[in-house]
């Protein structure tokens, strides 16, 4: 769920808090499944608006109160009920026909579609090399470089969210030069909420470094953000980014980077300029010194490769002290040019005081400047 307050738009979100749900308890300090009803979408001109659907999904979610855990309102009639993923639609809605002069791509599973058209695309299956069973992911938005196309960045959302809502933000982002991937993670379950499915890029039990890793469920969703990095051209320059448990990911990506290889132990391809990781954790913090310690490339790759990481202080999803020890952690173990930015009163969501930093950062490390051309 994305939480924010920016000034380059005139679309405002609140952060979130959890639901009570009469089937499930009360999920304290944690990030939780989707939430189906009390949405809306918030227009440019600041009015709220009913998406046209028989069960709205918006793309940017206005909540009431602040909050604990991405995708929840603070509704005690609103129960807990499984969502379609973001590239499904619901199963009382029968899929229309898809016009002749138009390329789409219909999905059996659930009576989906998902349309190809301008800036978004259907969803696909990753599997990572070695890994058992594969994964479908959701839709994939991309938003286009408005000047030279410099830079690529898949940026990866947070649990129970969807790509949708940050690449509206990401659009907005004075970085002409960049391109922006925003895919959806599949829907699986999650141990955190007793084994109940919503969009994660890997199981978790807990938000922090010390949780158990799942090396499957990350191997396949670093394999995925590669494979959506490898078809760019050979001299744009490479990224990945993300919140929360995207942030996670993107960070986790960043050493299977620098070790050259996933966690089952085959290689990885890609080579990443740099990463970014807002209010997140650093899986596999326990095995990193061994894996970077296991050649002298990755040691060089590790001391090279760019890390931006952001945390609030008043973050009671993923608490601050994960962040502290994320940045001690890649330091401890060869990553030397890691940038640790703290911010007093910031919770589970972005400000544009957060985004702003990012925006510098990026185009120092891209060496993009300041022209659009």
């Amino acid at each position: 769920m994305l939480c924010v307050r920016h000034c380059h738009t005139n679309v405002h979100v609140r952060p979130f808090v959890i639901i009570a749900a009469a089937e499930k308890p009360v999920l304290p300090n944690a990030e939780a499944p989707p939430c189906r009803t009390h949405r809306s979408v918030t227009s440019a001109s600041g009015h709220k608006q009913k998406r046209a659907t028989d069960r709205p999904t918006p793309t940017i979610r206005r909540i009431r109160s602040s909050g604990r855990a991405d995708g929840h309102c603070n509704e005690l009639a609103c129960r807990l009920a499984p969502a379609p993923r973001d590239n499904e639609t619901s199963s009382s809605a029968q899929p229309q026909k898809p016009p002749r002069r138009r390329q789409q791509r219909w999905r059996k599973r659930g009576g989906g579609a998902a349309i190809v058209r301008g800036m978004s695309y259907g969803g696909s299956s990753s599997l990572a090399p070695g890994a058992k069973r594969p994964f479908e992911y959701g839709r994939t938005h991309v938003v286009r470089p408005k000047g030279t196309h410099k830079a690529t960045i898949v940026w990866l959302h947070g649990l129970g969210d969807n790509g949708t809502s940050w690449s509206q933000l990401l659009e907005t982002l004075p970085l002409p030069n960049i391109k922006w991937i925003c895919p959806t993670a599949p829907s699986r379950p999650v141990s955190l909420f007793g084994g109940f499915p919503c969009t994660a890029w890997f199981d978790v039990a807990d938000l922090s470094e010390d949780a158990p890793d799942d090396t499957e469920g990350m191997d396949a969703s670093a394999a995925h953000v590669a494979n959506l990095l490898s078809t760019e051209p050979a001299d744009i320059k490479l990224g990945v980014g993300g919140f929360s448990m995207g942030a996670a990911t993107a960070l986790y990506s960043a050493t299977c980077f620098a070790h050259g290889k996933y966690g089952n132990g085959n290689p990885y391809p890609v080579n990443l300029s740099l990463a970014v990781g807002l209010s997140g954790w650093l899986p596999c913090a326990r095995t990193l010194k061994n894996r970077i310690e296991a050649s002298p490339e990755a040691a060089q790759r590790a001391s090279t490769i760019p890390l931006l990481l952001c945390h609030g202080k008043a973050d009671d999803v993923v608490l601050y002290k994960h962040g502290q020890r994320s940045t001690d952690a890649l330091k401890a173990n060869g990553f030397s040019n890691v940038l640790f930015k703290s911010y007093n009163s910031l919770g589970h969501y972005t400000v544009p005081e957060e985004m702003d930093e990012v925006c510098k950062w990026l185009t120092a490390n891209l060496g993009l400047g300041t022209s659009s051309s």
